[in-house]
């Protein structure tokens, strides 16, 4: 079992950490605005080297090692388990139909597809009345 660094105590962590070892942080994600994605997903961090003056540790896009644990913490040493890495690809939800099976729609899919051709019709409707200038137009 790896260490874990809460933010109080990112000043220890950033003395205990080694250079060039990855490093682990949770980020939670607002599933309400992203029904398909995984609630929680991780981050991986390397520290290649350390700030001028401060002699911090920091990473090659500029957090050091105590301002990724005080706005990101808690660092896990260890990689999560059955977590997905931010930035991978997410699950897929929807994908090409085999081509062999027949997908019989409902009437709850029927109708939507309906609705849809009325709508594409009417706005081709509209649009052409735009275009021979019987409909209101802003630039006339």
């Amino acid at each position: 079992m790896g260490k874990t660094w809460q933010p109080s105590e990112a000043k220890a962590f950033a003395k205990q950490l080694e250079l060039g070892t990855p490093y682990y942080v949770i980020a939670n994600l607002a599933v309400d605005r992203t029904p398909y994605e995984d609630p929680q997903m991780y981050s991986e961090y390397v520290f290649t080297s350390r700030l001028p003056f401060t002699n911090n540790p920091c990473t090659s896009g500029g957090y050091s090692a105590e301002t990724l644990c005080q706005n990101f913490g808690p660092v896990y040493e260890d990689k999560p388990r059955s977590m997905r890495r931010l930035g991978s690809p997410g699950p897929q939800v929807a994908g090409p139909a085999d081509p062999n099976v027949i997908h019989p729609l409902d009437e709850a899919e029927l109708a939507g597809l309906e609705k849809r051709v009325s709508d594409g019709e009417r706005r081709r409707r509209t649009d052409a009345k735009a275009k021979t200038g019987r409909g209101w137009n802003l630039f006339r």
